[in-house]
């Protein structure tokens, strides 16, 4: 039997210095992997990580990395072979209460330094139509009117702070480690604005003295299933309920922006740079536009998983395709980068059989998904004089496959928050593709641009009349 390799560090020697909350799979294949090889160096051993939550799923999570002394399991997925190692960087997890009220004590105490975030892409109540913080969503509405009792991250993140500043102790920096544009910007907007809404002289005394560095953050970690469980077996680990499943790669690209201190991460692989927004922008523009670019065709098809999507040659060769005649030309240069290298390992990690990441779980949340990673691409490429004829295809994909059938007549089961209203609207399309396009909360003014919207229709009917196939055929054809 294979064995997962163990902490290369004394675990009672770390002391917490972050508190992060919403401890998914994604966070232990990342910043606690980064965290991990750091601690093994024989560095950094005041940075240990408190998890932390805010939902009924965090306290699910809780209970079971408790039982096991706090240890995650992540496998590496190599197609040369699998490597399983057990991450010892987070040293307890927060007690989980509606009133947050032992997060906010824990983020009070000094030694914490840093309060970083993975609480979904859909989680910093952004207004899809103007890309700003919405201060009418009901959670945040509760909050403004009881600050003391916050049920946000954000409210208890303000809590934290609060009291920190009445005890004189310097506030920690907020790190967001989810994958949105300007993420740091996107956090400083949801803390700052919510405190607005009750003490506007607090607010601006968080935006004079909180950072909130950018960064950019990749590693494709699919959710775990049967599958994932059995592999953890495999290294003698069958009493794991939450093993974590990565490819091999990872990246994280932050501003170097941490003004209470923070761990030297630089000798682990981390890249501290003022260009964050380069990188991000490639990535979301290639790694994350190309997800969907792959994975409504194949939702489709009936297509389960992605490298299966990847061995698919009319997907493979539209998705190279779409990249290259659209999207690389109207990403900005990157420091040290090819983006035609950078293009090509993406499909080579997207082709990786051992992920076995799921087709459905790259469709999942189109109305927030779609807003920051195709949108943007097609604004930039008409803007550029370009028709983005593929990515505008790709977009009436998906409005046929919120229709809610493939193409052998099975069922789509709901795949996103919003799925009754995108279900609806792709049915009335079908005879009215403005039904779509006219979702401003996604497409803003696009509706408005006569070839866009003429793009649009002329795809939509074609790939009712024709099918997927035959229309990522006709593109490539020119």
């Amino acid at each position: 039997m294979n064995t997962a390799a163990l902490p290369a560090y004394d675990r009672k020697s770390l002391k917490p210095g972050i508190v992060h909350i919403g401890l998914g799979n994604f966070h232990r294949a990342h910043m606690a992997v980064y965290l991990d090889d750091l601690f093994a160096l024989g560095e950094g051993h005041d940075w240990a990580i408190l998890g932390a939550g805010v939902r009924a799923t965090d306290a699910r999570m809780r209970d079971a990395l408790m039982a096991q002394d706090c240890l995650s399991t992540v496998i590496e997925l190599d197609p040369t072979g699998r490597r399983a190692r057990r991450i010892g960087a987070m040293t307890g997890f927060i007690e989980v209460r509606d009133d947050n009220a032992a997060l906010i004590a824990a983020m009070s105490d000094p030694a914490i330094r840093i309060v970083s975030l993975t609480v979904t892409e859909g989680g910093y109540y952004v207004d899809a139509a103007t890309g700003s913080f919405d201060p009418r969503a009901a959670e945040i509405v509760a909050d403004a009117k009881a600050p003391s009792r916050p049920r946000t991250a954000f409210g208890a993140i303000l809590a934290a702070l609060r009291l920190r500043r009445t005890a004189g102790v310097v506030p920690f920096t907020v790190m967001s480690c989810d994958n949105l544009p300007g993420n740091g910007l996107v956090t400083h907007n949801a803390v700052v604005g919510l405190a607005h809404l009750s003490d506007p002289a607090f607010a601006d005394w968080v935006a004079a003295n909180v950072a909130f560095p950018n960064g950019m953050v990749d590693r494709i970690t699919p959710a775990t299933g049967p599958r994932e469980r059995a592999m953890a077996a495999e290294f003698g680990l069958d009493d794991d309920p939450v093993p974590v499943t990565c490819e091999p790669f990872r990246q994280w690209v932050l501003e170097d922006n941490f003004p209470a201190g923070r761990p030297a991460l630089e000798k682990v692989g981390v890249t501290f740079t003022a260009h964050v927004h380069e990188f991000e922008t490639m990535k979301i523009r290639i790694l994350n536009g190309g997800h969907a670019i792959i994975a409504y065709p194949g939702g489709l098809k009936g297509i389960e998983y992605v490298h299966e999507d990847m061995a698919d040659p009319t997907i493979r060769t539209f998705l190279d395709a779409v990249e290259t005649r659209e999207i690389l030309p109207i990403v900005p240069p990157v420091p040290g980068q090819d983006l035609m290298d950078y293009k090509a390992l993406v499909i080579e990690r997207f082709s990786n059989p051992e992920v076995a990441d799921t087709v459905r779980r790259l469709c999942l949340d189109g109305s927030n998904r779609q807003p920051k990673f195709i949108i943007p691409s097609i604004r930039d490429v008409l803007a550029a004089g370009g028709s983005a004829e593929g990515l505008t295809l790709l977009s009436a994909i998906w409005c046929r496959y919120c229709a809610g059938t493939d193409e052998k007549g099975a069922v789509i089961a709901p795949n996103d928050p919003n799925w009754d209203v995108l279900h609806q609207r792709a049915l009335a399309a079908r005879r009215d593709p403005a039904q779509w396009i006219s979702m401003t909360e996604i497409y803003g003014d696009l509706a408005l641009h006569q070839g866009f919207a003429a793009r649009f229709a002329e795809n939509l009917a074609y790939l009712w009349a024709n099918g997927v196939e035959a229309a990522m055929q006709r593109y490539l054809a020119g």
